[in-house]
C-alpha cells in the first residue's frame, strides 16, 4: 500500500517558517532603529529589552491562581503571600533590566585562525557603576560566551566564538548581551551592530607535497639564529628549534633546555611559488602554500612567497608569516 503524501506542510515546518520570518523582520527593525554601533558602546535603558522566561510565565500563572483562590476564600494570609510574590516578580523585572543598563562594551580584537577553526572575538565589558552585575553573557546566532559576574569598576574580556567555513574575512555583524539575573524569571537583552570581522587563513593540507627543487635557493650570509659553522653560545630553547641544536649536556647539568647558537652560517631560503604547484585547483594550491609556510616557520627557515600580483622576499618571523598568510587568505578576495 503506497503512502499518501499530505499536500500541505507540517505544522512544525509552518511554525519554523513563521518564526524565522519574524526573527528576520525584528532584526531589520532593530538595526534600522539603532544604526551602526561604535566600537565602544554604552548601553542606555532604551537599548535593553525584557520579556518573561518560561519559568517566569509559570510563576505568573501560579501567582494569578493564588490570587483567585485568595479572593474566593477571602483568606488574608493567602493575600499576603500572593502580594509578596507579586512584589518579588516586579523587583526581579526591575533588577533584570538594571543588570545590563550602563555597561560599556568595546571591541578588543581577534586573532586570525585557519579555515575550519572558530575565531574568538574578544569583547571587553566594563562595569563603571557602583553595583555589581551578575550572570552576563554574550551570544550570536549559534554560539555564546561563558557567563561572568562584574564587580564595580571591573572590566572583563568575553570570548565569543564564530565558526569559519572558508578563507577570507569572517564578519560578526550582530551580537547580543543578555542576563537572567535574578531568579531567571525574566530575560533582558540588547543587540549590538558593530560590524566586526576577523581573518581566516586557508586550511593547511594535511599531507602536502615536498616543495620542488627549483623552489629552493642556497646562499652564504651571516645569520645568528640558525648558523651551523661557528659556535656562538647558548640561548633559551624555543619551541620548534631543531632537536640537533639542543644542548643535551647543558640539560643534563642544569635540567633546563638550551639551544646551541651559531654564526657565519651556510643558510638556505625557499621560494614558494603559486604558479609552480602542479595542482589545478586554486584553493588546493593555497592550502599547499599555507602548509609550506607553517612548516618553514616552525623550523625558522627563510622563505619567500610568490602569488599572482604579489611577492614577498625571503625572511622569517611572525610578521613575515602573518603577511604571507594574509596574502593567501585574501587572494582574489576583497581586501578592504
Amino acid at each position: 500500500m503506497s503512502s499518501i503524501q499530505w499536500p500541505f506542510p507540517s505544522p512544525a515546518r509552518v511554525l519554523d517558517t513563521l518564526r524565522s520570518g519574524a526573527t528576520r523582520r525584528v532584526r531589520r527593525w532593530a538595526r534600522k532603529r539603532q544604526g551602526i554601533d561604535a566600537l565602544s558602546t554604552k548601553l542606555r535603558p532604551g537599548r535593553v529589552y525584557i520579556l518573561p522566561t518560561g519559568v517566569g510565565l509559570v510563576f505568573a500563572i501560579m501567582v494569578f491562581a493564588m490570587l483567585l483562590g485568595s479572593m474566593n476564600y477571602n483568606n488574608n494570609l493567602s493575600f499576603v503571600l500572593t502580594f509578596i510574590l507579586i512584589g518579588i516578580g516586579f523587583v526581579a523585572m526591575h533588577q533584570c533590566q538594571r543588570n545590563l543598563v550602563g555597561l560599556e562594551l568595546s571591541f578588543a580584537g581577534t586573532d586570525a585562525v585557519f579555515a575550519g577553526q572558530s575565531i574568538q572575538f574578544r569583547i571587553a565589558i566594563t562595569n563603571q557603576s557602583k553595583s555589581a552585575r551578575y550572570g552576563i553573557r554574550l551570544y550570536s546566532d549559534s554560539e555564546h560566551s561563558d557567563a561572568h559576574d562584574l564587580q564595580p569598576g571591573e572590566s572583563t574580556i568575553f570570548l565569543l566564538p564564530v565558526a569559519t567555513q572558508s578563507r577570507g574575512w569572517v564578519s560578526l555583524n550582530r551580537f547580543g548581551i543578555r542576563t537572567l539575573f535574578p531568579f531567571e524569571l525574566f530575560r533582558a537583552w540588547a543587540w549590538l551592530h558593530m560590524d566586526l570581522r576577523g581573518l581566516a587563513y586557508p586550511c593547511p593540507t594535511k599531507q602536502p607535497p615536498e616543495p620542488p627543487p627549483t623552489m629552493v635557493a642556497h646562499g652564504h650570509r651571516q645569520h645568528d639564529a640558525r648558523g651551523e659553522e661557528d659556535f656562538a653560545g647558548l640561548r633559551k630553547y624555543n619551541e620548534g628549534d631543531p632537536p640537533r641544536h639542543i644542548a643535551w649536556k647543558a640539560f643534563a647539568r642544569s635540567g633546563q633546555l638550551f639551544s646551541k647558537q651559531f654564526a657565519g652560517a651556510d643558510t638556505s631560503s625557499q621560494w614558494f611559488d603559486f604558479n609552480e604547484i602542479a595542482a589545478g585547483d586554486v584553493e588546493q594550491r593555497l592550502s599547499i602554500l599555507t602548509s609550506w609556510i607553517v612548516s618553514a616557520d616552525r623550523t625558522l627557515e627563510d622563505y619567500g612567497l610568490r602569488i599572482p600580483g604579489k611577492e614577498f622576499a625571503p625572511a622569517h618571523g611572525d610578521t613575515h608569516r602573518r603577511q604571507c598568510l594574509e596574502a593567501l587568505a585574501l587572494f582574489d578576495r576583497d581586501e578592504t
